[in-house]
């Protein structure tokens, strides 16, 4: 894995609201763009350092700790 600028994960959302979480990401670590995505879809296996995936389950919740992908 390369290495990315900034705060590279959050596992102190887990549990949270997965918008809020996108939203904490974003200030945080202002070279990514967080993506909320609902747990089970499809994504792409590339790496990219201006990327965070904040997965979700059916509540909105997030379910794993979002880490630059």
């Amino acid at each position: 894995m390369s290495h990315c600028p900034g705060k590279y994960s959050w596992p102190e959302l887990v549990g949270k609201n997965g918008e809020d979480a996108a939203v904490k990401i974003e200030q945080e670590n202002p070279h990514v763009h967080a993506i909320v995505i609902l747990d089970g879809t499809p994504v792409t296996k590339d790496f990219r350092c201006d990327r965070v995936r904040v997965w979700v389950d059916c509540h909105g919740t997030v379910i794993r700790t979002p880490i630059i992908t």
